[in-house]
């Protein structure tokens, strides 16, 4: 289960937003994420928002895209409300959970719904992540001539006995199958990988990363793993069954990843992300990155419009009730004081290749980060703060020392 939701001010029933969410609206994209909360099996290191039965006291995964559309009618006139001038969706992403484990039919009319109410960019990425069991052929093809763009494809390691630690269950043959058919019907393929998996070795992850770079696809993502409390993982390793992760271990996992995925002709443009093209890569992802407008749908959901976080009841069911009676299913509500949002943009643009202006900073700090190896000295040159490899591994580090000095 998913960790507590944040604490904040309780939401209106009728979900309006605070004053000003509206202002600078014209200059900050819009996008919408899809939250599917089932999945056939919990994986052990999930802390997701997720749910492994099909019926959940009086909501079902056969009634959700039903519920769905609720949510997304009331959207449309929350923002009107709040005078948030109409803007298509740049991207829409569908994330989970396994949103694949619904039928393809399902994930085309929650498109449909978001395409009716807010619009659609005619470049816009349509995004949904999958598990490679639950892809055929006849599946990706009704993705595609919906208007689906990309798939995020879970491949997390190439290695049997990794797979089994995370309690992954898809057979590792069935990546490149899932590919193979989603390229076919002109889909782009996103790789996720995950490292520093309990008794993973450097070899081990080199094998993964090798497995995922012959696929041929214009995107992999690299996320090492990190140990949530109340797992099943978390238990295992504090009863001793498996070895905590090692942070040099890591760090040398990461060092392999840049190098392996540079040679093959990838670029990171994020810490945890690479791609062959500027074209390729993840415009969802950037929207978060860059301090962009989005509305999450779904129980658990996150949004964040003109600065205002808001966040959905996490149960389904209480999600379904909430909008069974008309009320808005959103839970609580913050916006962060001006210091915080300060501390966010540096944390946040810090990570994406194009970096942040270095004259924001003291000129011995951004001098100091060059001496210690943590950002580009050529980049800053031109007064671009752009982190190297080592930087990136310390962004923390980095983020403290421009923020806190």
């Amino acid at each position: 289960m998913a960790g507590p939701l944040p604490v904040g001010n309780d939401m209106p029933a009728d979900g309006s937003l605070p004053r000003g969410v509206n202002v600078g609206a014209d200059s900050r994209t819009m996008s919408a994420y899809i939250h599917v909360p089932f999945c056939r099996v919990r994986c052990g290191y999930c802390d997701f928002n997720t749910y492994t039965a099909t019926e959940l006291r009086g909501t079902s995964q056969s009634t959700y895209i039903d519920e769905l559309s609720r949510e997304i009618e009331l959207s449309g006139s929350v923002l009107t409300r709040a005078g948030v001038p109409k803007r298509t969706l740049t991207s829409v992403f569908f994330g989970g959970g396994t949103p694949t484990i619904l039928p393809a039919t399902d994930l085309v009319r929650a498109l449909e719904l978001v395409r009716n109410e807010h619009g659609l960019e005619p470049c816009a990425e349509i995004t949904t992540e999958a598990n490679p069991d639950t892809i055929t052929p006849e599946y990706v093809q009704t993705l595609a001539q919906a208007g689906f763009t990309r798939l995020s494809l879970g491949m997390q390691s190439a290695v049997p006995s990794v797979l089994a630690t995370l309690d992954r269950t898809h057979n590792p043959a069935s990546v490149s199958t899932a590919v193979q058919v989603a390229q076919d019907v002109g889909l782009e393929v996103s790789i996720d990988l995950i490292y520093g998996t309990p008794g993973e070795t450097l070899d081990q992850w080199r094998q993964s990363l090798e497995a995922a770079i012959t696929l041929n696809t214009g995107h992999i993502s690299a996320y090492a793993l990190i140990v949530e409390d109340g797992t099943a993982l978390e238990r295992r390793i504090r009863r001793g069954e498996l070895p905590v992760p090692d942070d040099d271990l890591e760090a040398d996992m990461y060092e392999l990843a840049d190098e392996l995925l540079t040679a093959a002709g990838f670029q990171w443009y994020e810490v945890s992300n690479w791609s062959k093209s500027l074209e390729q890569r993840s415009v969802h992802n950037l929207t978060y990155w860059q301090g962009n407008d989005w509305w999450g749908y779904g129980p658990g959901a996150h949004s964040h419009i003109g600065g205002t976080r808001f966040w959905n009841v996490k149960h389904p069911a209480a999600y379904a009730q909430r909008l069974s009676l008309g009320q808005s299913p959103a839970a609580g509500w913050e916006q962060p004081d001006e210091e915080a949002v300060a501390l966010e943009r540096v944390l946040l643009g810090s990570r994406i290749r194009e970096g942040i202006s270095t004259l924001e900073f003291e000129p011995d700090i951004v001098a100091g980060l060059i001496a210690d190896g943590l950002i580009d000295g050529h980049s800053a040159l031109k007064h671009n703060l752009v982190l190297t490899v080592a930087g990136r591994l310390r962004a923390d580090e980095v983020v403290r020392r421009l923020t806190f000095s």
